[in-house]
């Protein structure tokens, strides 16, 4: 069989989208949960920021089989939360998808914090010094001016979390297992292929994976390496970034600085 043959077959389709799928859903929640988090900490001096940030960084240097086996005590029916959720929904939480995807947002968490945490650190306060004695609210001050000039860092965030999603596999076996079209995602469905000796097909699934990795990383080293001053704001932040830098100037002059 041909290259292409072995990626269009059912098998292989169903686990591409359902892993696209996983992807998409972590990332966007992952978005949600640490574009606040990530400012909150950035702007936290305490004494407890450092156990704080070590606790979120876990899943990073944590072997996958480690944080799967108790995601997967936590989901059974006897955890709490799997108690819990079968209680509200009347389904099991472990081996389904929904589990995968509460898995991959614990899993990549780090991968979306970091680089918003670094991003939202090296922002320069003055804009919003600035942007508030204007009569910004801190939140028209963080959408209409630090999210638009930290855009490098928040596609960083999301292609990280995605990439991150899209070659899990001890995570999501310890969790999820391999049930088709629920959680056989593609890196299981390659390991399928292996233990089968299917090496033909599991070569084309593997060079799949290494061509989208390799096209998603090259772009986001392109994003990662622009600083704030080059990212392009939209018209309508621009102007309102010009007249807060032209409201700060006039305000140093009048204060004699």
């Amino acid at each position: 069989m041909s290259f292409f043959s072995h990626i269009s077959d059912p098998a292989s389709l169903s686990a591409i989208a359902l892993t696209l799928k996983l992807a998409v859903l972590t990332s966007a929640i992952l978005l949600v949960i640490t574009l606040p988090l990530a400012w909150a900490l950035a702007n936290w001096e305490g004494r407890a920021k450092p156990f704080v940030m070590s606790v979120f960084a876990l899943p990073i240097v944590l072997p996958p089989t480690v944080l799967g086996f108790y995601l997967l005590i936590a989901f059974s029916p006897q955890g709490w939360l799997g108690q819990t959720w079968q209680a509200v929904t009347g389904s099991t939480l472990a081996f389904s998808f929904e589990g995968l995807v509460i898995g991959s947002v614990i899993y990549s968490f780090p991968f979306a914090l970091q680089p918003l945490y670094s991003g939202f650190s090296q922002f320069e306060r003055g804009y919003l010094d600035a942007a508030y004695s204007l009569g910004f609210s801190k939140l028209e001050a963080f959408w209409r001016i630090m999210v638009p000039m930290c855009k490098a860092s928040i596609m960083v965030a999301v292609g990280l979390s995605f990439a991150h999603t899209i070659g899990e596999f001890g995570v999501v076996l310890m969790i999820g297992g391999n049930i088709p079209s629920e959680t056989q995602v593609l890196s299981i469905a390659l390991y399928e292929n292996v233990e089968a000796l299917d090496y033909e097909k599991a070569h084309a699934l593997s060079l799949t994976l290494l061509a989208f990795c390799f096209l998603l990383l090259s772009v986001l080293y392109k994003f990662n390496g622009m600083p704030l001053s080059r990212v392009p704001a939209p018209s309508s932040n621009a102007e309102t970034l010009r007249k807060t830098e032209t409201h700060g100037d006039t305000a140093q002059k009048g204060n004699g600085l």
